[in-house]
């Protein structure tokens, strides 16, 4: 399996610091996908707090990165999520994934990020100017985003469970 970072932090991430990391000692690698999810504004929004379950959501984290490897033949991957309260502007994912060739660290990279929205378990609550906060609420086309993997991925003729 290639080497897979997995972190769930409070602090910051340094893209640059953790690419070189993931292309410490490789030599086949042609390209790296990265992803840096931004905490979105709008409707007064001024923060995210951002809740995990220590060790269930690292497991399932690493679950989908080596799905990502084996799918899309990766040579590395990192994928970095905040938790805590992060204002809107700061960073709040990194995924980065290395391979021979861009086109499969280009879908690696969406694939993890789909399946991280879906299948990670992260609780956000939205923090608004007026003092307001409200859960938020799993979306449909985060799930079919998700799903269209399962058809990509499926061969000709299986049964796509939905």
């Amino acid at each position: 399996m290639p080497p897979v970072t997995i972190r769930v932090q409070p602090d910051p991430f340094d893209i640059t610091h953790e690419t070189a990391l993931l292309l410490r000692g490789q030599d086949t690698v042609g390209g790296v996908a990265a992803f840096t999810g931004i905490v979105r504004g709008g409707n007064d929004l001024v923060a995210l707090e951002l809740e995990h379950y220590p060790g269930m959501t690292e497991s399932q984290m690493r679950r989908i990165a080596e799905s990502a490897c084996e799918r899309f033949g990766l040579v590395g991957c990192t994928v970095i999520h905040r938790v805590g309260r992060l204002e809107v502007g700061t960073p709040i994912v990194l995924v980065l994934c290395a391979s021979a060739h861009r086109g499969a660290a280009f879908d690696a990279t969406e694939f993890v990020m789909d399946w991280l929205k879906t299948r990670a378990p992260f609780w956000k609550r939205e923090v608004f100017a007026t003092g307001r906060s409200a859960w938020v609420e799993a979306r449909a086309d985060d799930d079919a985003a998700a799903a269209r993997w399962d058809e990509i991925m499926a061969p000709p003729g299986a049964e796509i469970k939905k």
